[in-house]
């Protein structure tokens, strides 16, 4: 067992990821000998990251999974997954679906689970990469013909007077009756066995301490919720922090192989290695 050790643990500035880390960050739990360390940084910039191997711990997209797979294990904790929701695809104005088809459609990065659904979804699309919070406002001026939005997005798109076209959460079940997976952690095989499972064991207490103590942890969510109201503050995070981030289980882990799978077959992903959880 170290004497002592110093990680630092990277993720969304999200109010779902907020509030499952909310006991690390404040100290509600005993870590022991492992001392942890938050940075905040969007999805996809942590996605590069990963590939570059700067990050010992940090939430990454089940899409960029592949490429990191040399260098990260997956913990079972702290998977989001959307479970008959999932990514909402918006346009200015309504129309079918199956117009879609050429048409320019924002994502929130090459290497984010949204686009690789938005892939499988409809692979006639051309996608146009963008930070996710720049999303909403180019489907609103024009700029693209539709966007695919994550985060807050998908709870308060309405109030730009956007319609969505198709939820990819529930198409993604209507077509395989599984949820979409969309984010989890992962860290570095180098910390070694002993680091990942303190993390690990850290991680899922933090976890069971926010759900245990909702309130508290939504407080704290709330200063993350971009523009969120507490009751759709709440509503987000009870979307994305449920029992398949206690613990990802059977049924994440077959939804995340076929997602992966799939995305392989279609040519969307070019990598080979398979998700493996720690």
């Amino acid at each position: 067992m170290p004497a002592h050790k110093t990680i630092t643990v990277a993720h969304s500035p999200d109010a779902d990821d907020a509030f499952m880390f909310h006991a690390l960050v404040n100290g509600k739990i005993d870590t022991g000998w492992l001392e942890i360390k938050h940075e905040l940084c969007d999805i996809e910039t942590l996605n590069q990251r990963a590939r570059t191997g700067e990050l010992e711990v940090t939430a990454c997209s089940y899409h960029a999974y592949p490429y990191i797979a040399d260098r990260y294990v997956i913990t079972r904790a702290g998977a989001s997954m959307g479970d008959r929701y999932g990514p909402i695809v918006v346009t200015r104005e309504p129309i079918n679906p199956g117009e879609l088809d050429g048409r320019r459609v924002a994502v929130p990065g090459p290497l984010t689970s949204a686009t690789l659904a938005l892939k499988l979804y409809n692979p006639r699309v051309q996608t146009v990469n963008m930070n996710f919070n720049q999303v909403q406002h180019a489907v609103l001026n024009g700029e693209v013909d539709a966007g695919v939005i994550i985060h807050e997005g998908q709870v308060t798109y309405n109030d730009l007077k956007l319609f969505k076209l198709v939820d990819l959460g529930e198409w993604w079940h209507t077509r395989h009756e599984l949820p979409l997976p969309l984010g989890c952690n992962v860290a570095r095989r180098d910390l070694g066995h002993e680091v990942i499972a303190q993390f690990s064991r850290c991680f899922s207490a933090s976890i069971d301490y926010a759900l245990k103590h909702r309130q508290e942890a939504l407080d704290h969510a709330l200063s993350y919720g971009r523009g969120l109201d507490r009751a759709r503050a709440d509503k987000f995070v009870g979307m994305y922090v449920n029992h398949y981030t206690v613990d990802i289980g059977d049924r994440g882990m077959a939804a995340a192989r076929l997602f992966l799978r799939l995305g392989r077959e279609a040519g969307i992903i070019t990598a080979t290695s398979e998700p493996q959880w720690v």
